[in-house]
């Protein structure tokens, strides 16, 4: 089946649709090739950028943080606690290196970029625990961080969106943390697969296939989990029965991807559920394309990103009555 992609990215489509998880080790050794070949982002302004070790859950490891933050700038700013995708079995702090640049450049924020622990290794809730423990760890040092606390957000993008949502759930539920914004860039939030996106375009479209999602959400969750009542709505949000009281949401979802729908109604309950949300859907794109970046639409995506977290995180914060 053919589809309509951007014609910029179409010529991208195949190589992207053979990136598999079905041999995992593979596609974690596979991740430098595909590291080299995207191209650099060059910041506007000096960035100051080094790595951290934050304390992780109760019992567990330290947990690995990369620190972006504009170099001349005086004074505290907002934050975004960032958590990379890669189907919650995949992915590093190097391969979305140049979001959390951007970020951190053009919105004018400090960006910590969260190096949690993978599965199958690390099934759920090791990778949540370790982005709230990240988070927890920011709010309680802000003034030293040179964070406003006042305006700290979450987010990432595929499963990092999903563990976005996850950890908004927490953080709402263990009266953690208040945050400003969660971020749900392409968001893995559904672990049923049962979507009419996942159902058309989970075969031979980009990442996203139904064969991809079973071995991602198989080796988060553990065998024979997938599916059933025994799924956590932190692990899979869009199992969430409350969404009130939720921070104010930024949504992206893409044409082409078997994900879009998902992150559609999980928007659409967000809305309903009383949470400001702002959704953006974009024709002709396909999971992942914004490695892509010299393409219009990529361009887009990212420019109406960058404009989307800088109106939310510099917004007036209201005065306590």
């Amino acid at each position: 089946m053919t589809h309509a992609y951007d014609q910029e990215l179409a010529p991208w489509a195949p190589a992207f649709a053979q990136l598999s998880f079905a041999d995992i080790p593979a596609a974690r050794a596979g991740e430098a090739e595909l590291i080299a070949a995207l191209p650099p982002y060059e910041a506007p302004v000096p960035l100051h950028t080094d790595e951290l070790l934050v304390p992780g859950p109760e019992g567990a490891p330290e947990v690995r943080v990369r620190r972006y933050r504009p170099a001349d700038h005086e004074g505290p700013l907002p934050a975004l606690v960032y958590i990379h995708g890669g189907g919650f079995v995949v992915g590093s702090l190097d391969l979305y290196d140049a979001d959390c640049r951007r970020i951190a450049a053009e919105v004018g924020a400090v960006v910590f970029s969260v190096d949690y622990r993978l599965a199958p290794e690390h099934p759920f809730p090791a990778g949540l625990e370790d982005c709230y423990a990240t988070l927890v760890w920011v709010a309680e040092n802000a003034g030293d961080l040179g964070v406003d606390p006042d305006r700290i957000a979450v987010g990432g993008e595929s499963a990092g969106g999903g563990l976005s949502a996850g950890v908004a759930l927490l953080a709402r539920d263990r009266s953690g943390p208040r945050l400003c914004l969660q971020f749900l860039g392409i968001p893995e939030i559904d672990d049923r697969l049962e979507t009419d996106s996942m159902r058309y375009l989970g075969v031979g479209t980009p990442i996203t296939t139904v064969a991809n999602g079973e071995i991602s959400w198989d080796s988060y969750l553990g065998a024979g989990v997938r599916g059933t009542d025994r799924v956590s709505p932190y692990a899979a949000p869009a199992r969430a029965t409350d969404l009130t009281g939720l921070p104010p949401a930024v949504v992206t979802v893409y044409e082409f991807d078997a994900l879009r729908d998902e992150g559609i109604a999980y928007a659409q309950r967000l809305l309903s559920a009383g949470v400001p949300t702002e959704l953006h859907v974009y024709p002709g794109a396909f999971h992942a394309c914004t490695w892509l970046s010299h393409a219009a639409i990529c361009q887009k995506i990212l420019g109406d990103l960058v404009d989307a977290l800088r109106r939310r995180l510099h917004a007036a914060v209201p005065e306590a009555v």
